[in-house]
């Protein structure tokens, strides 16, 4: 059998020990190390001093019985009642001058300045046998080394003073004395001069900072820290200074980020552990700082523009200095997106600046419409113009289509000429008919795969050679955004009609109708002819619609059979509706109008429409300006030339024509307008201004190409839209500015007020003149003054 393992012997502390561990994981002791150790402070032993007076007590009190013995009762009983009455005497001396001690500690307290109690620094804990004591030290305070720097603290503070009391330096106390109460204010030239100094030290700094940084843009780009910081200075300057500088600020980096920033778009790339050489990571570090710098650059643009974008409800009034700060921070947002379209954050920017389109601020309204016009102009790829128009779309979608007209004026500057969606069409019903991506890929083997893989490697790699996949890219955009264009038209027609939107629906209607698909033209004349008839439309909207039916008509609506007589009574109407007054901006959709009716459209039009047409021109020329004059002159010259029908209008017989000219009758084909006649050009003949006089000239004489009454080879090659735009005056000048007129010398006056045929006879009347006496005159004797005589 094996043999019992002995137990080992524990002694008594550890057993106890091991028991007190497994309690307190149990929970039911609590670890010494949670409770608070106690803390003895061992106080001070008293320790009893011995005077020397009190050495020989217990001899002088057997001396004292000694002598009360001696002593009698009656001079015993005296000096007992003496001794209390010195003892009361002394007690009621003692309470007073107690009472005065008390008295007087007060009043020394109250004389005494409170002094400032002395900075203590905590020390660590020392474990003495009496438990843990705790430590302080008393610090003094530390005096500056530098006394140059002391002195620049007290001028700062001195400045502080200055500024936040108004007061000046010298008015200021001395160190060790404390501040008057009555401060004298400054005056209104100390003020100023304070301001103009400061604002000068700004600009100074701020154009050594820019200037540093266009000399050399690698080494300098911390400079952009401390303009960054000018743009959001805090400092206690004043509130004109505080934005002043902001704007300085603000300001010098636009022009030095248009000046820095390079017209590729900066690729963040993290090479991690990869080794690059010197210059490339020299150049990444300075792309990717000039990045985040740029960055904050329009955080804080958009921060400072943040003003103007209002909630509902909120109703706090702005400071007039903040939106004009505001107004900068927008202009340098719409200048940024035009100088560097397709660099970073240009989507971030345009997205920024898409809803102050639809601001309550006219200002920020009419510098964005600016800005997005120019870049629709510029743009050469169709990628920002597409971004743009498909936030527009979304605006107004959210807005459901309650928003300022400026949102939708500013597509009208879309460079979309060349796109043709029928087209698009027909190649997607190529593509429907051939197979497929997918079962082409199924049908093929591997090496097909890879062949003709490599084949569009190939093809892509030839049309790059060619440039050609860029208009491609470029037609894809255009086709886009002339889809995204014709939507938000489209849907105002369809729930919106009535909206003030209308007119610059029509106008963008009227312009890119000619690339709408043909299946769209006969809804879209139909839709355009309820408004005109059914709806309660203003002229300018009439207009538009007329406009827009004509642009399709004369463009690829020419297949359709669509009767336009309706809506040439309708543009007939509203002709003499525009005058030189305020409304003579809206001549130019007349133009337009006219110009596709009567010019585009001239073989499809009767001969009775077209003279009516001519007729209401020509009363309208009177009634404008001198480039609306031009303008219906210059359309009345084209037909003239295109059609010898016209030239009955310059004959003054009536009895050519038929009938009575009735120029207040509404519909053209009726109204005999071959039995009138231009009139209206003996008027112009005589015109303020000179190119008029010889626009006019010319049309009587039969607008002649040479000879006499021709006009000059500038005048006769531009069309009436550019008639009207040249000779524009609504700058309050000539454009192009007119010759003074030459100086005629006066023609010479004669000496005399009668001639005399006879001498004799100029004789008589000067006696007469005198009143001397005189036989009458013989007139017989001269056969010229017979008859005078009679």
């Amino acid at each position: 059998m094996a043999s019992k393992k002995k137990k080992m012997k524990v002694s008594k502390v550890k057993h106890s020990n091991q028991v007190i561990t497994k309690l307190k994981k149990q929970g039911k002791i609590k670890s010494q190390r949670h409770r608070k150790k106690k803390v003895i402070n061992r106080q001070p032993q008293k320790v009893e001093i011995q005077y020397p007076d009190r050495q020989n007590s217990d001899n002088d009190s057997v001396q004292g019985t000694d002598m009360m013995e001696m002593m009698e009762e009656d001079d015993l009983n005296y000096l007992l009642q003496s001794s209390k009455r010195n003892q009361k005497k002394k007690r009621k001396q003692n309470s007073i001058a107690a009472a005065e001690d008390e008295n007087l500690e007060e009043d020394y307290e109250s004389t005494i300045i409170p002094t400032q109690a002395k900075k203590q620094k905590q020390l660590l804990p020392i474990k003495t046998k009496h438990g843990i004591e705790m430590r302080s030290m008393d610090v003094e305070e530390r005096t500056p080394k530098n006394p140059f720097k002391s002195q620049e603290a007290n001028k700062y503070k001195k400045k502080d003073i200055v500024e936040e009391n108004g007061v000046e330096e010298d008015e200021l106390p001395a160190e060790n004395d404390t501040v008057s109460e009555s401060v004298k204010p400054l005056s209104a030239s100390d003020l100023l001069l304070a301001r103009y100094e400061d604002v000068q030290n700004k600009k100074l700094k701020i154009g050594v900072l820019c200037s540093g940084i266009l000399e050399n843009p690698e080494i300098k780009i911390t400079n952009f820290f401390t303009l960054l910081y000018l743009m959001d200075d805090k400092s206690k300057t004043g509130f004109e200074n505080l934005l002043t500088t902001r704007k300085l600020a603000t300001v010098s980096l636009l022009e030095v980020f248009k000046d820095i920033l390079p017209d590729y778009q900066i690729s963040q790339q993290d090479f991690g552990d990869v080794k690059l050489k010197k210059d490339t990571l020299a150049l990444t570090k300075y792309e990717s700082s000039l990045l985040a710098h740029y960055k904050r650059y329009l955080q804080r643009l958009e921060r400072m523009a943040s003003i103007l974008i209002r909630k509902k409800g909120d109703t706090r009034k702005v400071d007039v200095p903040r939106l004009k700060l505001a107004h900068i921070a927008i202009t340098c947002l719409c200048d940024l997106l035009v100088s560097h379209p397709y660099f970073n954050f240009s989507s971030n920017i345009a997205q920024m600046l898409v809803p102050f389109l639809n601001n309550k601020n006219s200002s920020a309204r009419e510098t964005v419409n600016q800005c997005f016009q120019t870049v629709f102009k510029n743009d050469k790829k169709g990628l920002i113009s597409l971004m743009i128009v498909r936030k527009i779309n979304i605006l107004v979608k959210t807005r459901s289509n309650e928003v300022n007209c400026q949102v939708l004026d500013c597509m009208l500057a879309l460079r979309i000429k060349d796109v043709n969606l029928d087209d698009e069409k027909k190649l997607e019903m190529k593509q429907k008919k051939q197979m497929s991506h997918k079962q082409r890929l199924i049908s093929m083997s591997k090496k097909e795969r890879k062949r003709n893989k490599k084949l569009q490697e190939l093809e892509k790699e030839m049309l790059e050679t060619k440039a050609e996949e860029n208009k491609q890219t470029k037609q894809q955009n255009l086709t886009e955004i002339i889809k995204v264009v014709f939507t938000i038209y489209f849907r105002i027609l369809k729930r919106s009609p009535n909206s003030k939107l209308l007119s610059s629906t029509l106008e963008g209607l009227s312009k890119f109708a000619h690339i709408m698909n043909l299946d769209y033209y006969s809804d879209l004349v139909n839709l355009l002819n309820n408004l005109l008839e059914n709806e309660d439309l203003g002229y300018r909207e009439q207009l538009h619609c007329v406009q827009t039916v004509f642009a399709v008509l004369s463009g690829q609506g020419d297949v359709l059979n669509i009767d336009p007589t309706r809506f040439y009574s309708h543009l007939y109407r509203n002709l003499l509706r525009i005058h030189a007054g305020k409304n003579h901006a809206d001549l130019i959709i007349i133009v337009k109008a006219l110009n596709n009716v009567l010019i585009m459209r001239r073989k499809k039009v009767s001969q009775q429409i077209l003279l009516a047409f001519v007729k209401r021109v020509g009363t309208l020329s009177t009634q404008v300006t001198h480039n609306g004059a031009l303008a219906c002159m210059g359309i009345i010259k084209t037909v003239m030339q295109h059609s010898k029908q016209t030239e009955i209008l310059l004959e003054l017989d009536q009895e050519l024509g038929s009938g009575q000219y009735d120029p207040y009758l509404m519909e053209p084909e009726y109204c005999n307008a071959n039995s009138s006649a231009l009139y209206e050009l003996a008027i112009l003949r005589k015109h303020y201004h000179p190119t008029v006089r010889t626009m006019a000239l010319n049309i009587m004489n039969g607008v002649p190409s040479t000879g006499e009454g021709s006009l000059p080879v500038e005048i006769n090659k531009l069309s009436p839209e550019q008639l009207f735009n040249n000779y524009d005056g609504s700058q309050m000048a000539f454009k192009p500015a007119i010759p003074p007129p030459k100086k005629v010398q006066p023609k010479t006056r004669l000496k005399k007020r009668h001639i005399y045929t006879h001498p004799n006879f100029e004789d008589y009347c000067k006696v007469v003149a005198n009143k001397r006496v005189c036989g009458p005159f013989n007139f017989s004797e001269i056969a010229d003054f017979t008859d005078v005589k009679k």
